[in-house]
């Protein structure tokens, strides 16, 4: 949970003092007023990363040499991030240099819902496998070892491929790579269980009409069916030789929840796809707090455009959803109506109107 925040020379945001409430905070202003920087600049803070660009010279202030997002967490622990032109990103917690992302990630657990999150069917099993992973990280303590053991693994791997090495040579990688796949396919599995429940009791709150529906997950380990990872790696071995890098494995598993059978890709309508991303991002938030309870600082949950392919009944089912969710949440919307209709929930409104709250 954010305390305070303070943006500098930020694209459009020249300065911003915030103090955000720990429930609901709905942020409201026009296109292009600066709603959705906030957003990055809580983005940034949480992953060290922009949800708007690679280039993180990209956020600089025109005619500035560097961007300052400052902020508190609970007990007044301080939280920087800076990005200069000139040196690059520098992160601090507690006053200490960050040198590893996944310190920054443990203090502050976001799930992040884009004005565009029908991406979940549209860009491939590698997005699906980032947002159950970034669900396992939060729960299970000893998924990122065995997933960046994991993938040193077969990165080893695919140089011995790629370098066109004898059989022994890449088959050496196997018994490694056997041991922390199948350890983050358990987590996988076990963890969708958990999810599969909440995401049920979500989903059907925001879509009354669905309930009753039958939904069921599918995952795919990433290798033949009904095969242990050891004789996949083996039985792929010429193919991953003439491919030239590794093709069996948990790098390659997806995942759905299907409904009916259905694949809601197909069956669901846009504005039922984006509360189908929404049900997704707080059941994994609802599993976080309950398994970590006060040991961090809180989950941040952020949503751009709430308005976008929802309309206002829907909306109102989702804030109703977010005020009983465990975490502290971020709104944007351009419907200046819309805080009028939430004299039953428990919010804090704020007005953005060219890069200053007002």
């Amino acid at each position: 949970m954010l305390t305070q925040l303070v943006i500098s020379n930020l694209r459009n945001i020249t300065e911003l003092k915030f103090t955000p409430y720990s429930g609901i905070n709905l942020i409201i202003g026009d296109n292009g007023s600066g709603k959705t920087t906030l957003l990055e600049a809580i983005h940034l803070l949480a992953l060290g990363r922009s949800f708007r660009t690679r280039s993180l010279k990209n956020i600089v202030q025109f005619s500035q040499q560097r961007s300052l997002i400052l902020a508190k967490l609970p007990n007044d622990i301080p939280i920087g991030i800076e990005y200069s032109l000139s040196s690059g990103l520098k992160i601090r917690l507690n006053s200490a240099p960050v040198t590893k992302l996944s310190e920054l990630v443990a203090h502050l657990p976001l799930q992040f819902i884009p004005a565009n999150c029908h991406q979940i069917f549209e860009q491939g099993p590698r997005y699906r496998r980032q947002l159950l992973d970034w669900g396992v990280f939060h729960v299970e303590q000893q998924f990122n070892y065995h997933w960046q053991s994991y993938k040193k693994i077969i990165q080893q791997r695919n140089s011995a491929l790629r370098q066109r090495k004898n059989n022994d040579e890449i088959t050496l990688w196997d018994q490694q790579c056997v041991l922390h796949g199948e350890t983050i396919t358990n987590y996988r599995i076990n963890y969708l269980e958990r999810l599969l429940e909440e995401f049920i009791n979500v989903f059907t709150s925001l879509c009354p009409e669905l309930k009753g529906s039958e939904f069921i997950i599918k995952y795919k380990n990433g290798w033949v069916k009904g095969s242990s990872l050891q004789q996949a790696l083996l039985d792929s071995l010429e193919r991953d030789k003439q491919l030239l890098y590794t093709k069996s494995g948990s790098h390659a598993a997806d995942w759905i929840i299907k409904i009916n059978d259905g694949d809601p890709a197909e069956i669901l309508s846009r504005g039922q796809q984006k509360l189908y991303f929404i049900a997704l991002s707080l059941a994994q938030t609802n599993i976080a707090n309950k398994a970590n309870g006060s040991k961090k600082s809180g989950s941040l949950l952020i949503i751009d455009d709430l308005s976008s392919e929802l309309d206002i009944d829907h909306q109102l089912l989702v804030l109703q959803a977010l005020s009983r969710t465990p975490a502290q949440c971020f709104i944007t919307t351009t419907d200046y109506s819309l805080s009028e209709r939430l004299k039953d929930i428990d919010h804090r409104m704020f007005h953005v109107k060219h890069g200053r709250l007002v």
